[in-house]
């Protein structure tokens, strides 16, 4: 077929993408093939397509499109994760802005704008997958509050807390005010900032003395119940059992004594608010101290503020603090470097709160996941995180699942009373009823008498089924899905969600069908900029993956961000990359329209040069088909694609091309071409998982091609036996070419002018083929010429090629003493080096072997530059 000259990508994108789409390549379902399956990490409903969704999504259709080629029915599950407070935030905005409160609204009407919300903007970062070529089963989509689904995150709930492994308790935990929620220890990122430690006197009751106490926090004075000292601390001996009056609130709180108080930190006596800190909250419970709640949801003084009721915590802090200096109740304030914990959702900085919240108890379900993963059953790629896993899986806390929001699940707790344990859990109001009814021995319950938990369960709660509920495993525990594609094959993911989300898919799976979720699992870097920036919009340093793809074509956007990501390393974005992905598009563009320019002849036979390219050709293509492999194996993609580029721009294009390229004008013999298009059509089917539009579009226009020969589905080659030795000399063939090209570079001789060489071998492997690429008139074995002459080593085999007349032999003169001084100098400095037995003793031997194989590099030249000074 007539091929443009140039290449499209965004034609060829659409058309090819609609093609698969039509002919339904994508799609799975149980058969007798081996299954390779992959969960996509649900991104957020109303999410757009980032950099790191772009990284993260080529690497599970490279290997997705890999494995359709290697033979195996392959399933990629698409969706969307609800993200119940991100989505909730969003919401309750957009209703703010038309006047609406969201406490003014009813559960069931916040849930319906949720739902209009979602599906107005919901599902578009699916569609942008599609321009990046990802090869999802679309009909398989699902989403994380689709009602089989949520119907399934019940059931597990239900089944956990009949097993007494969820509890509900009165705990102290992360509020965060902006989504006024609480959120787990998982999703609190500390952050180092810049604050004041502030010495406040404490007044010694019945005395006009003073106790000093530090702290960061002075407006959490107001929920004050105690001071603590350390037993051991002689300094505060005479305050044991005494009491302090608590600056500007005036209240009388008790001195105590516990070992946690650290004699050495700010003054030694530590003011201690249960309800606002986690430390003060242990230390209450441990010596029965009253708990005052000074802040309200939204992080303002409430009225135990006395004053300052109302207004914001930040506001109050600069407030209470001039205040305390005038009443002469500051006794300093120092810069201070805090870590303070923030919320990874908002950012907003986290006020410890305490609340009643429901828990599942993880000690009983993490050791199983944790020996999975020391074991490797599942196998992280790279293995550094497993210490990662381990040291968190070790230190593991209950898992706060309950969150103040009306966008998720809704807990399955029904309360009939006003008692602690007056509540049932059911999946549904009815079986609620009936354990109600037995629980309380009253049938006259009726559904009115029930009140269901205002909580939604946590985001996490719902995508740690994910694997197993996306083929509905939870609702039919042998359904024929289940068991043909479960557990699945590998995971892509990012480092930042091992714990919560991978460690805790691994705990469902093994709870719920007792088998591991997937084998492998490969984390990905994050994206940053040039000055390891994270990408962020609020930075602005986040390029939109749509133009990327729009100015360089999909192919060239996959190739780009991939060539730079080693697997767990963070990936250094930069545009060049992308530029490359696209030249190399180009380059296999027109590589084929040359084969396409040359005409055919079935009357020539292929000459000597011609079936050397070809046997060394087909020998460097299974090398390189096993080492893709290998580094597939490893998960080491990156690598991989490394190996594709030089099998089809060095070795196709730069050698095995020039090598079997006809004479201008003249044509190429048809055994060669065909030969010439097989190995192009290998190398079609090698780049398809990383260029397929490109790869696919190329492999059409070779030949017409029905359906089930679309390149999309066609199975890869699998590595034949090669011969390294075929290579390897193959290898000292194109060190003898290239040691002729540079002498025609670097004396600026035409490629024309044809070259006599002599040198001392008795033979070349590939002798027709070095003197077609070198453009050789004739190779004079075991001979040397007494001529002025260009000489240069290829292992220990010599070759000269006589000066062109053309050539000022003065200048060339200058040029071998200027390179001989060199040579010299650099000689002394290796010599001097080697002298140094400290250095021989000490140094590693490969670093010694390296000198003394420069050592003698150079005094081979030195020996035939010193030659070569004579002939001229």
């Amino acid at each position: 077929m007539q091929i443009s000259d140039k290449y499209s990508p965004q034609e060829t994108e659409n058309k090819w993408y609609s093609y698969w789409l039509e002919n339904n390549y994508f799609h799975s379902e149980p058969n007798e093939k081996p299954p390779y399956t992959i969960v996509i990490p649900p991104p957020n409903v109303t999410g757009i397509l980032h950099m790191g969704h772009m990284l993260n999504n080529t690497i599970q259709d490279v290997l997705v499109r890999r494995a359709r080629m290697q033979g195996f029915n392959t399933c990629w599950v698409p969706g969307t994760d609800h993200a119940s407070i991100a989505t909730e935030a969003k919401v309750v905005a957009k209703l703010k802005s038309e006047g609406i409160n969201k406490s003014d609204i009813t559960r069931e009407e916040f849930l319906k704008h949720a739902w209009d919300w979602t599906d107005k903007y919901g599902g578009t970062i699916l569609e942008q997958l599609k321009k990046l070529g990802c090869s999802c089963d679309w009909e398989r989509t699902r989403f994380t509050m689709e009602p089989k689904l949520s119907q399934q995150v019940i059931k597990s709930f239900v089944d956990l807390y009949n097993k007494g492994l969820i509890y509900r308790g009165y705990r102290m935990v992360n509020w965060d005010p902006e989504a006024k929620t609480n959120i787990s220890d998982e999703e609190v990122i500390f952050k180092e900032q810049n604050g004041k430690l502030y010495y406040l006197k404490y007044k010694i009751e019945g005395t006009e003395d003073f106790l000093s106490v530090a702290t960061t926090r002075p407006e959490t004075i107001f929920g004050d119940t105690a001071v603590c000292i350390n037993p051991d601390d002689e300094r505060y001996a005479h305050l044991k059992g005494k009491n302090v009056i608590v600056p500007i609130a005036n209240r009388v709180i008790p001195v105590i004594e516990d070992d946690y108080v650290d004699i050495e930190f700010g003054t030694g006596a530590l003011k201690i608010t249960p309800a606002h800190d986690t430390n003060d909250y242990e230390i209450g419970q441990r010596h029965g101290l009253a708990m005052i709640d000074s802040l309200d949801d939204d992080a303002n003084l409430n009225s135990h503020g006395l004053h300052y009721a109302g207004k914001n915590r930040f506001e109050v802090r600069k407030a209470i603090a001039k205040e305390l200096e005038e009443k002469g109740l500051l006794l300093k304030a120092e810069d201070y470097v805090n870590k303070v914990g923030t919320s990874e959702r908002t950012g907003a900085v986290i006020e410890p709160k305490v609340s009643v919240q429901w828990f599942l108890k993880m000690s009983e379900i993490a050791k199983p996941a944790l020996d999975v993963v020391m074991n490797d059953e599942v196998k992280f790629h790279p293995e550094k995180f497993k210490n990662t896993y381990k040291h968190w899986m070790e230190n593991i806390r209950d898992w706060n699942i309950s969150r103040q929001l009306w966008w998720g699940q809704q807990i399955p707790a029904y309360f009939y009373g006003e008692g602690e344990n007056d509540f049932v859990v059911a999946e549904t109001f009815e079986e609620a009823l009936v354990l109600a009814k037995e629980k309380t021995n009253n049938q006259e319950l009726t559904t009115d008498n029930l009140m269901q938990d205002e909580d939604a369960l946590d985001t996490w709660f719902s995508s740690w089924l994910w694997p197993i509920s996306v083929f509905d495993g939870m609702l039919d525990t042998e359904n024929k899905e289940i068991d043909y594609y479960y557990p699945t094959s590998d995971l892509v993911t990012g480092p930042d969600i091992i714990f919560f989300w991978v460690a805790r898919m691994i705990m469902a799976g093994l709870e719920y069908r007792n088998e591991v979720p997937f084998k492998n699992v490969y984390f990905t870097g994050i994206v940053r900029d040039k000055q390891r920036r994270k990408m962020s919009k609020s930075l602005g340093n986040s390029p939109d993956p749509i133009e990327l793809i729009e100015k360089y074509g999909a192919d060239g956007v996959r190739v780009g961000i991939l060539l730079s990501s080693a697997a767990g390393n963070d990936l250094l974005f930069d545009e060049e990359l992308m530029l490359q992905g696209r030249n190399f598009a180009t380059k296999i563009w027109n590589a084929y329209k040359l084969t396409q320019g040359w005409s055919k002849d079935e009357t020539i036979k292929a000459n000597e040069s011609d079936r050397q390219a070809i046997e060394w050709f087909g020998n460097q293509m299974d090398k390189t088909i096993a080492e893709i492999a290998d580094q597939f194996e490893k998960f080491r993609i990156s690598d991989a694609l490394h190996l594709v580029y030089k099998l089809v721009w060095d070795d196709f294009c730069a050698w095995y091309l020039e090598a079997v390229k006809p004479a201008f004008g003249q044509p190429i013999s048809k055994e060669v071409y065909d030969q010439t298009i097989a190995y192009f059509e290998e190398l079609m089917k090698l780049l398809h998982p990383f260029m397929p539009f490109l790869s696919e579009e190329l492999w059409q226009n070779i030949a017409e091609r029905s359906p089930e020969n679309a390149l999309v589905i066609t199975q890869q080659k699998k590595s034949q036996n090669y011969s390294d030795e075929l290579i390897k000399n193959f290898e000292t063939s194109k060190d003898m070419v290239s040691g002729v090209r540079n002498y025609r570079q670097s004396k600026g001789i035409s490629p024309r002018e044809a070259v006599e060489v002599f040198t001392n071998a008795e033979s070349f492997s590939n002798e027709n083929l070095v003197k077609k690429l070198a453009n050789i008139s004739e190779i004079n074995f075991a001979r040397k010429t007494e001529k002025p002459s260009f000489t240069f080593l290829i292992g220990g085999t010599e070759i000269s090629i006589p000066l062109s007349e053309n050539l000022d032999l003065a200048e060339e003169k200058i040029k071998t003493e200027e390179e001989l001084k060199y040579l010299k100098g650099f000689l002394i400095s290796v010599e001097k080096k080697l002298s140094n037995e400290k250095f021989v003793a000490n140094a590693k031997p490969e670093i010694v072997d390296a000198e003394r194989k420069k050592q003698q590099d150079a005094q081979d030249k030195i020996a035939l530059l010193e030659e070569k000074m004579k002939t001229l």
